[in-house]
């Protein structure tokens, strides 16, 4: 039986290695944490938001920057650093902003979510987990007429593509959410997605990592691969403080360290984080949000999740820490307050912050490097979560095809 090393067991990398050990391969997971999902899969914002994957790229990036860099308090910031990844990045970044690149990368991920929601559902049908899931459908508001419009050319763009999406005026958007007319946030209409959905990603970690060990795979937690042992081209073990792990082939699923880890070995891919916050606090009563929302004119997600909302917001591109500035919490307590004021407890929110691995035109990097037994799986951006099934599965199927 090939044995598969997978090393960093955030979403991305717990749906590989189970994928993985569903289809018969011997798989170790690995990772430096001391449990699966507690890093930048810890607290996302919970939206499995398959019809909503617009690169952050795009034309209207580009027309935005400049306010990006002068606002202090813009939810997407560029903290310009002398550093050369960086700028290699950007430059790239920029590239992609065109519009034929948006099209495309919005075609690429689009592809991609759909095999993730099939992967995911027959992952479901075949598992008892319970991981929060609710298809409870996604409304994202518009706060001015110019953004409306921008919005319904991405859904005639996205309908190619098979994707069921339906503008609505102001007072439809209170008819699907009857929960916003609480609030006074200024928005004119929006779009309806029916058929998104919420989840808990740590908890789905935790679920996969299960059924991982229950179809013979292993994990090791607290161990941190630091590089490997080569011979030629070959790969044949990663170095842990630990001792060696070897396995006859590797997938680099480490997120934001992917970049540092694949140059080790003399691959640069094109990863850079963007730094993101999110709040999750429970709801006072009875009475909360029918369905996922976004609101365009704060950037901020409202999912609610369980007996609980998600409140995840910013981008921060040059951040690297993890600390959260009270300004950023708040910020996100304001626009809860502006959406739904009264829905939540805000005496003790869970506060995270969490570094995403993006690339320039945000397509991740899933495939085979080159002719070695080296395989990556990783700079999924702000949707790791929406596109970690369906990546799961194309890897997979690169890796049986290469030892086959």
């Amino acid at each position: 039986m090939t044995s598969v090393c997978v090393i960093g067991a955030g979403i991305v990398g717990c749906a590989t290695a189970y994928q993985l050990a569903r289809i018969g391969f011997a798989v170790h997971l690995v990772d430096a944490a001391d449990a699966p999902g507690t890093v930048t899969s810890f607290a996302n914002g919970g939206q499995l938001s398959y019809s909503y994957v617009e690169p952050l790229a795009s034309p209207a990036t580009l027309r935005a920057l400049p306010g990006m860099l002068l606002s202090a308090d813009s939810p997407l910031k560029f903290r310009l650093r002398a550093e050369w990844r960086q700028w290699r990045w950007g430059l790239r970044f920029l590239a992609a902003c065109r519009a034929g690149a948006a099209r495309r990368g919005t075609a690429r991920l689009l592809d991609l979510a759909r095999t993730s929601r099939k992967t995911l559902e027959a992952w479901m049908r075949s598992e008892a987990w319970s991981f929060a899931f609710e298809r409870n459908g996604k409304l994202v508001l518009c706060p001015d007429a110019a953004t409306l419009r921008r919005q319904v050319k991405q859904v005639q763009l996205q309908a190619i593509f098979g994707c069921v999406q339906e503008a609505l005026t102001r007072e439809e958007c209170l008819e699907r959410e009857p929960a916003l007319a609480l609030g006074n946030t200024r928005f004119v209409g929006g779009v309806w997605t029916p058929d998104e959905c919420v989840a808990d990603p740590f908890l789905l970690c935790r679920e996969l990592v299960g059924s991982l060990k229950r179809l013979g795979g292993s994990a090791s937690f607290g161990t941190s691969v630091s590089g490997f042992a080569r011979d030629g081209t070959r790969l044949v073990a990663a170095h842990t403080e630990h001792g060696d792990l070897h396995a006859d082939a590797f997938v680099l699923c480490t997120g934001p360290n992917a970049a540092a880890l694949a140059a080790t070995v003399g691959l640069h891919l094109p990863i850079y984080p963007i730094k993101g916050y999110s709040l999750t606090l429970p709801f006072t009563g009875a009475e909360r949000p029918r369905a996922s929302v976004t609101d365009l004119g704060r950037k901020t997600v409202f999912a609610p999740l369980g007996g609980q909302m998600r409140i995840a917001a910013m981008a921060e591109i040059g951040e690297y820490g993890l600390d959260i500035p009270s300004a950023r919490l708040d910020t996100m307590l304001t626009g809860l307050h502006a959406v739904y004021p009264g829905l939540c407890d805000t005496t003790a929110p869970l506060a995270w912050a969490g570094l995403r691995p993006a690339t320039p035109d945000s397509v991740p990097i899933v495939g085979r490097w080159a002719d070695t037994n080296l395989f990556i799986n990783a700079g999924h951006g702000a949707l790791g979560f929406t596109l970690a099934a369906g990546s799961a599965a194309r890897i997979a199927d690169e890796l049986a095809r290469a030892v086959s």
